[in-house]
């Protein structure tokens, strides 16, 4: 996969210096830090630049913050917390806490396709929604369509525990 590793000369390569390229598209934030330092319009004012070049942000979710890193550090979470076929292997695969369904530029498998193929139950689910779908359109008569229920209420939260992101 080497010859896909795009950061690895050029424009990437340039700009980031020592600094790696995150590949990952899933980020936990320090929300005040974040907050403090203006990041949210920092990364909006960048994209805006960046989004009048149509060769720009090809890879929105990586390429922004990649961009962005002399003023928004990045810190790359664990593999487990985002495993994509392409970069990972099939044996850490069982310690996965997500999946990305990324682009294999290798094999430029269909999304669907491989879905079917890295998550089993994908298969399952997907023909769960087929048929959700048919029922709500009124073309399946598998039963009566099921009504909509009251939103349960949330359960308490322990004291001193708070929900939130």
């Amino acid at each position: 996969m080497d010859g896909y590793r795009f950061w690895k000369s050029g424009y990437w390569a340039s700009h980031l210096g020592h600094r790696k390229y995150h590949i990952s598209a899933l980020y936990v934030v320090d929300l005040k830090k974040f907050r403090k330092i203006a990041a949210g319009d920092r990364l909006r004012g960048q994209y805006q630049a960046l989004s009048q070049d149509p060769n720009s942000l090809s890879n929105l979710d990586q390429d922004l913050p990649n961009n962005m890193i002399h003023q928004v550090a990045i810190k790359s979470l664990p593999q487990e917390w985002l495993w994509c076929e392409t970069w990972c292997d099939d044996a850490s695969k069982g310690n996965a806490k997500t999946i990305d369904l990324c682009n294999n530029p290798r094999t430029k498998e269909p999304k669907l396709t491989a879905a079917a193929r890295i998550v089993p139950e994908w298969v399952e689910y997907d023909n769960d929604i087929k048929r959700l779908l048919r029922r709500i359109r009124g073309g399946d008569d598998e039963g009566p369509t099921p009504t909509a229920t009251a939103t349960p209420e949330p359960e308490p939260q322990p004291e001193g525990k708070k929900d939130e992101l």
